[in-house]
């Protein structure tokens, strides 16, 4: 599925995968939400609710762009950098444009719409 997200009033496209995880997401959109910073690789808000994970892998590599949902928190990650080894964390996405990312590092705010 093809989504947009307005980083702080910047539109960027991205593309959601086909787990559940992504697909329970698509189902609350359009979604605005909080943005705060995590260990200086990574901008986390918090969805209304938790997302289904079914048959998600117990880990993932995160790399810089991705879009990412941490089940132990029940939080979004958008990573501006490459992560490590993450247990409990499950790939969603990914940002379309390599250059949409260095927005991510300071972006306080997101909203997520369907692309039309």
């Amino acid at each position: 599925m093809r989504i947009v997200l307005t980083l702080d009033g910047h539109r960027a496209e991205a593309t959601l995968n086909d787990s559940a995880a992504a697909r329970d997401l698509a189902t609350l959109l359009p979604l605005t939400l909080d943005l705060e910073d995590f260990h200086g690789t990574e901008r986390i808000g918090y969805p209304p609710r938790k997302l289904d994970t079914t048959g998600a892998p117990d880990a993932s590599y995160p790399r810089a762009g991705d879009l990412a949902y941490y089940t132990p928190w029940g939080n979004l990650a958008l990573f501006y950098r490459d992560g490590d080894h993450s247990p409990s964390l499950v790939i969603i996405g990914h940002l379309d444009q390599p250059e949409d990312t260095d927005r991510l590092t300071t972006a306080e705010r997101v909203r997520i719409e369907a692309a039309s």
